[in-house]
């Protein structure tokens, strides 16, 4: 039987992260082990007991580092499976099965599917009949096909919250860089290094996730500059900037300017700004395009507006690429 090891990361969201081992705990192909990349000064206490092990790793360092705690968790893995999810994310009971059905005989990454909670959606618990019907897709990303395995023939589509790879294609494979630090552009560099190396990236129907609500900025004016600091990091490796629909989401806030020499900053976020980013109760994903329209006055996303902004959040990739 093929072992799993799941994978997750946290700091502080102790009643998600016990939403998640619960999820694992019902799985219909158990885990083998749940591995906790703890990015807070304390181990978690209190969790709920499963059949099987727990291990915790704490990280250090000052700075925030995803990438770091990511690499730590996938090279502390025994299974021969790696399941990845963030800790807002509740493992369906055919996750676990589901990814290892689709990965068998492939190599590669493998990414699931992704369904968003409402407030109060796991109010009553883990109900995931309720969860399938209250849950909805995010409207700007690409997912999955309806049924079976797909290409994903765009790196900049890998997510790190869900996804799943063969540890022995973990350990031949690139790392998440660990110069990325703080919020932004980790995830982009790891599927480009996947891409560069030769690496497929494939969508699975199935190997479903419900996110947690929880408020949150978009575009994420919170971490502006660490946004700007990683995008500019990702320009030095591969000749162009990264997350230019944030950065040029900043730019209509009157936050930044990108000047022949490099980004600026103009102001800080103020408290209108993270007004108009914040999710709403009423919101179960926060949507930077959201905060476009409302800065164009426009709603209507027509194929030749749709041009027109991916033209403008495309001049934010210069002018790392002249």
């Amino acid at each position: 039987m093929t072992t799993v090891s799941a994978l997750t990361i946290a700091g502080g969201r102790d009643q998600h992260l016990k939403n998640v081992i619960r999820g694992f705990a019902e799985q219909t192909h158990r885990i083998d082990e749940l591995i906790i990349g703890v990015m807070q000064n304390s181990d978690y206490t209190d969790l709920p007991e499963t059949d099987f092990p727990i291990r915790q790793i704490r990280m250090s360092g000052p700075d925030l580092c995803m990438a770091a705690a990511r690499n730590a968790v996938a090279d502390a893995a025994r299974g021969d499976v790696l399941v990845f999810v963030d800790v807002d994310c509740i493992p369906a009971p055919d996750f676990v099965q589901t990814y290892v059905n689709r990965m068998q005989g492939r190599i590669g990454l493998f990414m699931g599917e992704v369904q968003y909670l409402p407030a109060g959606g796991t109010d009553g618990g883990l109900d995931f009949d309720h969860f399938a019907t209250v849950s909805v897709k995010h409207s700007d990303r690409q997912g999955p096909p309806a049924k079976g395995i797909a290409p994903c023939e765009d790196y900049r589509c890998f997510w790190s919250l869900n996804f799943a790879m063969h540890r022995g294609c973990w350990q031949k494979g690139p790392r998440f860089d660990e110069r990325f630090t703080g919020y932004g552009g980790e995830d982009t560099d790891f599927g480009r290094a996947l891409s560069e190396a030769g690496t497929p990236i494939w969508w699975i129907a199935g190997g479903r996730v419900f996110h947690q609500y929880h408020p949150h900025c978009m575009p994420p004016v919170h971490h502006m500059e660490s946004v700007m600091r990683n995008a500019d990091l990702f320009a030095l490796k591969w000749g162009h900037r990264t997350m230019e629909h944030w950065l040029y989401a900043f730019q209509l806030m009157g936050l930044i300017r990108n000047d022949p020499d490099g980004l600026v900053v103009l102001r800080q976020p103020n408290q209108a700004d993270f007004d108009l980013c914040k999710q709403q109760s009423d919101m179960p994903y926060a949507n930077t395009r959201r905060v476009i329209d409302h800065l164009q006055a426009r709603g209507d996303w027509t194929v030749e507006r749709t041009r027109q902004v991916e033209s403008a959040q495309a001049a934010m990739l210069m002018p790392a690429a002249e």
